[in-house]
């Protein structure tokens, strides 16, 4: 009996191709999410990008021609619905979102106020929900999109002698919540999933890795012995974003120099 045929089979470059489609990024004005925005874009994308510092925003569009600049509180649901209602209006169509928004902050769980517990969970976790409900009914009247959810591989094991309660906490919710819509909305041709990374090189990790004492920790303990690259997420990212991954839905990839595998 021969073998059926192979169906849809195109070139490696094309599957990480993302000409025509639309993304919005959140955190977008620094850091980790600057570099998301750049990567999509790069690969063919419009990009959304949004933040609450417009003026960064701004740098960020001037140097690359496809993403448009949109000012956005996350922890505002007026502003979230928006970000949306602006990226339907401009491009008809959202087909990547990428949660990439987030606050830390450490202390003794025994010390941590319950005022600053609550605003990483709205941050982190609720926005997260929120603008994931509001592009994800328009991705699910259109029967397709990606949402990548950036959780942390604190959301996976715990941070001590880190000091993060709220920020395990809500990564930690991040990875679960990923899972249940993604096998809610699987069946409806829209994909969930999570990036969990370690170390790199943003405004929330930048003290740990400058100060000697705390990189020695983090050398000890990551098993290729250094933080990441931002380059080095590149590539998971438009793994999930794009049609790579389309058989992939409610996972998280941690990308954390083997952290969790120890």
């Amino acid at each position: 009996m021969s073998s059926p045929a192979v169906q849809d089979v195109v070139g490696p470059a094309e599957l990480f191709d993302l000409q025509g489609r639309v993304a919005i990024v959140t955190g977008a004005s620094s850091g980790l999410g600057d570099r998301f925005a750049r990567v999509l874009a790069a690969a063919g994308a419009q990009v959304v990008g949004a933040a609450r510092r417009l003026d960064r925003l701004e740098r960020l569009a001037s140097e690359v021609e496809t993403v448009t600049p949109m000012r956005c509180d996350v922890g505002v649901d007026e502003d979230l619905e928006q970000l949306v209602a602006s990226t339907l209006e401009r491009f008809g169509r959202v087909d990547v979102l990428v949660n990439n928004a987030g606050v830390g902050g450490t202390a003794p769980a025994e010390e941590e106020s319950r005022e600053h517990f609550r605003r990483v969970m709205d941050i982190n976790l609720n926005a997260v929900f929120v603008l994931s409900q509001i592009a994800g009914r328009a991705m699910l009247e259109r029967g397709q999109g990606s949402i990548v959810n950036i959780a942390s591989m604190f959301g996976l094991v715990a941070s001590a002698p880190v000091l993060h309660a709220s920020y395990c906490a809500s990564k930690g919710a991040v990875v679960n919540m990923t899972r249940e819509m993604g096998a809610q909305w699987a069946r409806r041709g829209v994909r969930v999933n999570a990036l969990a990374p370690g170390f790199f090189p943003s405004e929330m990790a930048s003290e740990l890795i400058e100060d000697e004492q705390s990189a020695r920790f983090l050398r000890r303990n990551t098993p290729i012995g250094r933080p990441g690259a931002a380059h080095e997420l590149d590539g998971p990212l438009l793994f999930l974003a794009s049609d790579a991954s389309s058989y992939v839905t409610g996972q998280t990839i941690a990308v954390d120099g083997g952290w969790t595998a120890r």
